[in-house]
Order: C-alpha cells, then structure tokens, then sequence
C-alpha cells in the first residue's frame, strides 16, 4: 500500500531538513521568490513548487539562474524583500542566505563545501547528500521538490509529471530510476500517477525521421542524416514512413538490435547501448509522454525561456505550441554541435577532451551526449562557450563509469575556476563553471591537471 514520504528514509536528517523546511514555509504565507535553475531538472522543480505554492494561496515569482553566479544570487537577495525558495542550487551560497533577512528553503542535490557552523534558524538546507542519499543518481532537484511538496500536502502526489519528467531531464533514468527516486516513481506507479510501459528510444512522425532527429542515442552516421537512415531501413525490410509505435514486434527487435550494435561499435557503453530499449511512462494528469515533456522543459530552458516550462506546468494553453517550438530549436541546435564533433573531432589536452560550443545554452547538452555515444568514454568532456564579454560558460560531463574511476568533476571545475578567478562546482560525473573571458587555456590546463590526478594520467 502506498505509504507517507516520513518513512521512506530512516536518516534522522531527512526528517529533520524537510521539518525545518515546511515550518519556515508554512509559517510566512504571501509572496514567495523562486529561484531556479535554468535547466530541464530545475524547471520541473520550479513546476512543483509554484503548483504546491498555489494550493496554499501563496502568489510566487519564479526567477531562473544561468550559471554559477554568486554576484547574481546575491542580486536577487537584495531585491527580494521577502522569502526565497532556491531549486536546484544555491549549496555554494548558505552564506550569502544567512545574511538575507527572510525565511530561505535550499532544495539542491549537489555537492559543496560544507557551511561552517550551524545555520541561522530563518533559513532550511535540504540537501540528500546530508542524509545519505547520493544526489548524482538517487535524487534530483526536481525529485527532491516534488517530495519536499507531498511533506507540505499529500495531494502533491500529482506532481509525478515535473518531478519524472526532471528526473530524466537530470539522466537518472539511465538504467532505470533507483534508490529513493526509484520509491517515489514505484509509488506514484501505484497510486495511477505514472503508467510504465517499454519502448524504443527513438522520437519521431516516421521511424526514419525519428532516427534522424535522435539525439539520445546519438547515432553516428545516422542521426542528422535522413538519407543514410532510409537506406538502413530499407536493408532491414522496415517501411521508413512507418510510425514508430506501429513497427510489428519482428521489426522492432530487428531495428533494436542493429541499433544497438551500432552503439557497440561506436564505442557507447553498455548502460548507454541498453537505452536504446527503454522503460517509458505516460503520465495521467496531464496526459504526457514523460521523456517529451522533459525535453520540452530542458528546451525552454536551453532557449533562454524558462518561464515557458513554469506555464505549461500551469496549464496555460499557448506554452505547449511554443515549447514544441522551442524544442525543435534546442533539438537542431544539439544536433549541430554533434555533428561538428563527429565530423572534425573534439579538442584533446591530456586527461580530457574540449570542444568550442557555437549555441552557448547547450554546451552542456552538446557535452553530455557527446560523452556518452561518440567519444572515448575514458575521457571527460568539457564543452566551452562565451556568455557575455566578460564571462565564459564551462559545461563537463562524463560517464557514471569514469567517476568509479575516480573521477570528481566538481571538484575540477571548482578548482581551476578558482585558479582563474571563476566560479564552478556540480556533481562528479557533471558539473560546470563561469570563468572570465581569455581564461579558457588557463582554466583547462587546471582541470586537465585535476582530472589527470584523479583517474591516473592520459589514457588512451
């Protein structure tokens, strides 16, 4: 029987941080700031708590955050005069809410240096790492909002679209959800909320459109390529303008399992072949693929819209026409960067690879996927890409294989931004940093001497 979120971890923190966090909630109604992340998972986030704002009649402004800004959070404080509910970040900066003079809710999932002392009682940290919980595959932001809602009221329960739909966005699914985000889908499965049911990972109106167009899996010399894609079909006896759901199970599997040999030999690891069969969910209110609304959140976000997510969690008619518009942009402009890796490589400096992003907002993306299906997975990725005149934007990513190896890239991009006078932090096997402008060579050298330190010198 489905059961109350108190019992679902037994750390006397977890009780503790969520407590702390309803009671500052519940005890201050009005007008509340959120800040966000401006990615898939901190969109979804934000969904949750602006819904779960709402059913106790409190108005929310929803403010997103680009990077790893401490100028800008502190920004926000002294605009805000009242209380703050930070999504998906502010770890690094307990110290900057201490001095705000309004409640403060954290809910981030990534790792920092710890706070010094006890925080002030005006502010709530909630963080799974604190009890635990590893924040990199158990818990995401949108995850760890959505059960921070259902502690406020059970009927948040109905969440589970923004909070499945962060969680694929943060790639917790890759190897189906586990730990207590595993619970929280098992039960919200059970309560009617989530409807599972296998599928192929490819997305599309005709089954060669949707190899085309696929990002995740990235297949090389397929994906942005419809003529070679028509060809494989045909050799395969499958009708290319066929719709992906209506491939007969014979062509199912004959289409998976060359797709899967193809990440083979592309060098793809196992967890990341095996994607190419995976487990989806339809959601009941409202009616939505969970993956698609994932990428249509990550997309909004990715574009500089944000706040289109937010809106569509809301049930605002037009925002689904324009996030569909918006993904198709992120999806060609993934897809770009891609093929311009595939086709001229990246940049390689020891331990890591490097690449110039040309769409600033998707490096990370670019990065990611580039990690995971096109280049040697015993190597990071850093993707680089200039925000302003000032500042440039580091994106890293690597396999949850490599940080088995040891890898740590918070730790990388957090010390050599520092080495350049940046900002950086994240999880081990993603993170990120804002560094000044001309500091690229400077800062991949440091990261590159981090990384090197970590997984034991340039392997092959």
């Amino acid at each position: 029987m489905p059961s109350g979120p108190e019992s679902f971890v037994s750390h006397p923190q977890y009780a503790r941080e969520f407590d702390r966090a309803r009671e500052l909630l519940l005890t201050h109604p009005g007008r509340w700031r959120i800040i966000y992340h401006y990615d898939g998972d901190g969109i979804a986030g934000a969904s949750s708590a602006v819904r779960a704002l709402g059913r106790l009649g409190y108005p929310a402004q929803a403010t997103p955050l680009l990077g790893v800004e401490r100028g800008k959070i502190e920004e926000l404080l002294h605009a805000t005069p009242g209380p703050v509910w930070v999504i998906d970040t502010g770890a690094s900066w307990l110290d900057a809410f201490a001095k705000h003079a309004h409640p403060v809710i954290v809910l981030d999932h990534h790792k920092a240096p710890p706070f010094p002392g006890e925080l002030p009682a005006h502010v709530a940290y909630v963080n799974p790492l604190n009890w635990g919980v590893d924040g990199m595959s158990e818990l995401c932001g949108a995850t760890l909002t959505w059960l921070f809602t259902i502690f406020l009221d059970p009927k948040n329960w109905d969440n589970a679209p923004w909070g499945l739909s962060g969680g694929i966005a943060d790639r917790q699914n890759v190897g189906g959800f586990q730990g207590l985000s595993g619970r929280l889908v098992k039960e919200a499965t059970e309560r009617g909320l989530l409807h599972p049911r296998a599928a192929l990972a490819v997305r599309g109106p005709t089954i060669a459109d949707a190899i085309e167009r696929s990002v995740d899996p990235y297949f090389r010399g397929l994906s942005g390529n419809l003529e070679a894609c028509t060809a494989l079909l045909r050799s395969l006896e499958i009708d290319p303008a066929v719709a992906p759901e209506a491939l007969s199970k014979e062509g199912t599997e004959r289409l998976a399992a060359e797709l899967e040999r193809r990440l083979q030999e592309q060098g793809a690891r196992p967890e990341f072949v095996h994607m190419v069969r995976r487990e989806a969910w339809t959601t009941e209110h409202p009616k939505f693929d969970a993956e698609d609304l994932s990428n249509l959140q990550n997309s909004v976000g990715r574009i500089g819209e944000p706040g289109l997510g937010i809106s569509l969690a809301l049930g605002d008619p037009t925002a689904l026409h324009q996030a569909k518009a918006a993904e198709a942009q992120w999806r060609t402009g993934v897809m770009s960067g891609l093929r311009r890796l595939e086709l001229e490589g990246p940049q390689r400096l020891g331990s890591i690879y490097w690449f110039e992003s040309h769409e600033s907002t998707l490096a990370g993306a670019q990065a990611g996927f580039a990690a995971n299906y096109l280049l040697n997975p015993r190597h990071p990725v850093f993707g680089i890409a200039a925000e302003s005149s000032t500042q440039m934007k580091v994106s890293s990513r690597a396999t949850t294989w490599l940080v088995e190896q040891g890898l740590d890239l918070s730790v990388a991009c957090r010390e050599a931004a520092r080495s350049v006078k940046g900002e950086g932090g994240g999880h081990r096997v993603a993170a990120g940093a804002t560094i000044p402008a001309g500091s690229r060579q400077s800062f991949l050298e440091a990261a590159e001497k981090v990384v090197a330190g970590q997984i034991g010198g340039t392997a092959p």
